[in-house]
Parts: structure tokens; sequence; C-alpha cells
């Protein structure tokens, strides 16, 4: 049996959402991290996504699975597929990337000067 998913799994203030870097929309990256040991029912995923509506969450799942990276575990809730596993490592370079360059970006948004680049 897997452990339960911990509610503060995705700190607000962790580099996956200061990472200019996105896999999908907002909710996409961390999905596929909740399902990376193995199925999750919807009740499960939203555990540690508590900002997330239903209905947004619900609108999140049917696209990754759409696009071949979940699918329905049978009554276990949804998984990643051979394809969405293949995001992991991927996804763990951005991690790493935003992981190392956490102070520039952090500089960077409190200046205010976030997507302003040479002219």
């Amino acid at each position: 049996m897997r452990a339960p998913l911990e509610p503060d799994m995705f700190d607000p203030v962790c580099p996956s959402t200061l990472s200019p870097i996105r896999f999908g929309d907002k909710w996409t990256g961390m999905v596929i991290r909740c399902l990376q040991d193995g199925p999750r029912r919807f009740s499960e995923l939203r555990v540690p996504l508590p900002g997330v509506t239903a209905r947004t969450l619900t609108r999140s799942l049917r696209a990754l699975e759409r696009d071949g990276l979940i699918c329905r575990a049978g009554g276990h809730g949804y998984a990643l597929t051979p394809l969405g596993r293949s995001m992991l490592e991927p996804m763990d370079a951005a991690c790493a990337w935003a992981r190392e360059h956490w102070d520039e970006l952090i500089d960077a948004r409190e200046a205010g000067v976030a997507g302003v680049g040479p002219r």
C-alpha cells in the first residue's frame, strides 16, 4: 500500500511555483508528481492541492488524459501512462534549474523586473 499524499507536499514558496518553466496548465506538473508513485483517486489528489477547485482539477485531469499522459486505473483512480512517466525526467531538470537559480528568480520577482529584457 502506498503512503498517503502529504497535505504540504507542495509548499507555496517551493521552486515548483517559482519556476517560469511550466508543463501544461498550473496544476499539470503537480498532478504528475502526485501520480509518480502509483495510481491515486480524485479525492487523494485534492489533499496536496487545496488551492484547486474540483472543477479545475477535473479539467486538468481530462486534459492530461486527452494528451495521453494519464489514464483511468480502474477503481484506483488515475495513473501515469508510459508517456506521462517520461515527463518526470524533464520535470526533475526544471526543478533543479529553479533550485539553482532560486535567489535570482526571487530577486527579479521582488524587483518587479520579471519579463523585462534588453531593448
